[in-house]
């Protein structure tokens, strides 16, 4: 939930380095972790558990971002919502199915990596559309650049998914060999 809030703040605001304002936003470096946190919840408790806590994050995702936006009400935030929340419930459910289709998959990079692959292309597709179409928001470039982003950090993302995996298969080890 809080990467989903980081991220509906952070989608506002150009990243000015390198001449990216009209590639990327900052959002696109924080709300790909949501994936990652999606596949480990649905790796150690499964797909009932999993889309239970994509229901309670959506819910608690709209509200919060709703209060924080309120401040700063205007069209554009109220899109920001409304893409955010469409985008992260049917981005999120696609991953947590699509991950247990190919839980068993004999390579286990397989599930994380290809089901973020495909639920960050909806969701991007959805956020950028529902946000931005027909502004002066570039929003085409913004969604490529967002897109690749998520790419990257989907791979970057294998990593850590590995290692909380191995703790967890340790702990988990420990707890039944008593």
């Amino acid at each position: 939930m809080l990467i989903v809030l980081a991220s509906n703040y952070l989608v506002q605001f150009p990243l000015n380095f390198f001449n990216l304002h009209n590639l990327l936003t900052w959002g696109a470096f924080t709300y790909p972790v949501a994936f990652l946190v999606t596949d480990l919840a649905n790796r150690i408790h499964g797909i009932n558990f999993t889309r239970k806590v994509i229901h309670i994050g959506f819910i608690w995702g709209v509200l919060i971002s709703l209060f924080f936006s309120i401040s700063d009400f205007n069209l554009i935030s109220l899109r920001i919502v409304i893409g955010s929340g469409t985008a992260f419930l049917i981005a999120q459910l696609l991953d947590a199915n699509i991950f247990n289709k190919l839980r068993d998959n004999k390579y286990w990079f397989v599930p994380p990596f290809l089901s973020s692959i495909i639920s960050s292309a909806i969701d991007t597709i959805l956020f950028f559309s529902i946000a931005f179409y027909g502004t002066d928001v570039p929003w085409v470039t913004l969604a490529l650049g967002d897109f690749i982003v998520k790419i990257i950090i989907a791979m970057l993302m294998l990593v850590p998914f590995r290692l909380i995996l191995k703790n967890f298969d340790l702990v988990q080890g420990s707890f039944s060999n008593r």
